[in-house]
Formats: C-alpha cells, sequence, structure tokens
C-alpha cells in the first residue's frame, strides 16, 4: 500500500486519465459518427480515445512511450494474444454449443441479416476494436498504477465491478448478467497480472466477443451478426441469459470458473512492465517490492 501523499498522486493522476479519456471522445465522436456512422463512431472512438488517454498519461508521468501500459511487439506478445484468444473462443463455444449438442437450443437462418464476406469483415473488426478499446481503456494507465497504489486484487475488483456497471444500461441488462460482466472484468484484470501485458486480456475479450456472435446470439445486450444465423433457445432465461446473451446465463458463470484455472495454469509469457516492475527509486515502487503474478 503506498503512503497516503503517493495515493493522492494517484488519485490526481487517474483523474487527469479520465478527463483526458472524455475529452478525446468528445472532440472527435461526432466527428467519426458522422463520417462512418453510429457503430463506426461508437467502437472507432473508444479505442482513440483509450490510446490518447494513455499515450498522454505515460508521455506525461514516465516520460515514455504507449508500448510501456502492456502493448510491447514482440513473439512473446503474439504468444500471449494466441492464448487469449484461444481461451475466449474455447469458452464461448463451450458456453454455445452444450445446449446445441443437448437440443435445447438450435441455429436457424436469420433472413433479417443475411450472411456476407462484407459483413463478417466488418462485424468482425468493430468486435476487435470494441474489446481492445476496452482492455486499453479499463486494464491500462490508471488500473495499472491502482494496482501500485492500493494492491493487486482490491484495484483488480474494483475495476471489474466498475467495468460491470457501465454495462448496466446495456439493454436487457439483469443482474446475473452484471454479476457475470464483472467476473470477466475481474478475469482481464488477472490476466494483466499475469502476463503484464494487455495482450493476453484483448484475446480473451475479443476470442469472446467474435464467438458469440458466430452463434447468433447478442453481446452484452447488443445484436451483432456475423453468419446469418440466430440461436433459439427452449430452455429458460436461466440458461441463455434472454436478450443480454449467454453472459447473463448460469453456464456463462461455470465457464467463468474455467478461464481462471486456464490463466492460472496456461504457459503465459510474462513480460516487463514500464508501471508495474518499475525500475528502482520509482516513487510509487518500494525497492524489492515488485507485485505479485498471484
Amino acid at each position: 500500500m503506498a503512503s497516503r501523499p503517493e495515493l493522492l498522486r494517484i488519485a490526481l493522476q487517474i483523474v487527469v486519465y479520465i478527463a483526458l479519456f472524455f475529452a478525446t471522445a468528445y472532440l472527435f465522436g461526432t466527428l467519426l459518427k458522422f463520417l462512418g456512422g453510429y457503430l463506426i463512431g461508437i467502437f472507432i472512438t473508444g479505442l482513440f480515445a483509450a490510446l490518447a488517454a494513455n499515450a498522454l498519461c505515460m508521455r506525461i508521468y514516465r516520460q515514455c512511450g504507449i508500448a510501456g501500459i502492456g502493448l510491447l511487439r514482440g513473439r512473446a506478445s503474439c504468444i500471449n494474444l494466441a492464448l487469449g484468444l484461444c481461451g475466449g473462443i474455447g469458452a464461448a463455444t463451450l458456453v454455445l454449443a452444450g445446449p446445441l449438442l443437448m437440443h435445447v437450443a438450435r441455429l436457424q437462418p436469420d433472413p433479417a441479416n443475411p450472411a456476407s464476406l462484407g459483413s463478417f469483415v466488418f462485424v468482425s473488426a468493430l468486435l476487435f476494436f470494441g474489446s481492445a478499446g476496452e482492455e486499453i481503456l479499463f486494464r491500462g494507465f490508471a488500473f495499472q498504477i491502482l494496482i501500485r497504489g492500493i494492491g493487486a486484487w482490491p484495484a483488480i475488483v474494483g475495476v471489474g465491478v466498475v467495468f460491470a456497471a457501465l454495462h448496466a444500461g446495456n439493454p436487457h441488462a439483469s443482474a446475473l448478467g452484471l454479476l457475470n460482466t464483472a467476473g470477466f472484468g475481474i478475469l482481464f484484470g488477472y490476466a494483466v497480472l499475469r502476463s503484464r501485458d494487455l495482450w493476453l486480456p484483448i484475446g480473451l475479450h475479443f476470442g469472446w466477443n467474435f464467438t458469440l456472435p458466430l452463434f447468433g446470439v447478442n453481446v452484452s445486450g447488443l445484436t451483432m451478426r456475423l453468419t446469418g444465423v440466430d440461436m433459439r433457445w427452449s430452455a429458460g432465461t436461466l440458461w441463455s441469459g434472454g436478450g443480454y446473451g449467454p453472459e447473463a446465463g448460469i453456464l456463462a458463470s461455470f465457464v467463468l470458473f474455467l478461464l481462471f484455472l486456464y490463466l492460472w495454469k496456461v504457459p503465459v509469457r510474462r513480460q516487463p512492465s514500464a508501471l508495474l516492475d518499475p525500475p528502482q527509486g520509482d516513487p510509487l515502487c518500494e525497492p524489492g517490492q515488485p507485485v505479485s503474478p498471484s
């Protein structure tokens, strides 16, 4: 736990970070919506504003580039991204393939959203931009200095709860859906703690968000179709999640537990971190006291 003056300094930096995000989103959001439409405006604005806020804070407070938040390039980053994708895709497939095999759900054509290569590429790109933007925003500069200030798990759980709270306004949000969303937020925070980068949680987040529309189900209450099919359930909303999607179902709660086990055991490549493992002498770091990865 940091001293009181250091906590105040961290709080000020987080306030600046949030202000920079909203200022960037406000300045460019309207323009991007005008040029590309509502969906492009929302997803691109979120990613762009998150990158800008992180880049500016890293330059102001650490005098280094944005790669320092966990966006290093290299073999280790590719491996962590691939491990995240495997975990996210595998978890989402497990949630949806089981009900299909048990005949409590079925796939049927969706004439209102026919499949096409153009729409597949477009929606996939939007899903990646959205997933990357959320991870950079929620698990970037502010999250990592908060870990240094109050400890790993208080920061991970706290930011996970905020992550869920900001989904409360999504269509068809429910208590179980928000509880599972908080669980995913905590999972993504744990992924940062293990890998010291953002590629692992980006892979997990995108893998999950990309796979759900393949089966024709909603993602956190949003309809994003990829394959021209719709998944119809004969089981109740406790299993299907209703309009919010599988994230509001009991199966997602079970898979979250499996994903934590996966992250605990999978051979993640731990990377150097400018924020979580800074050089000795940084006023936010007690020399010889790195943050524990587990």
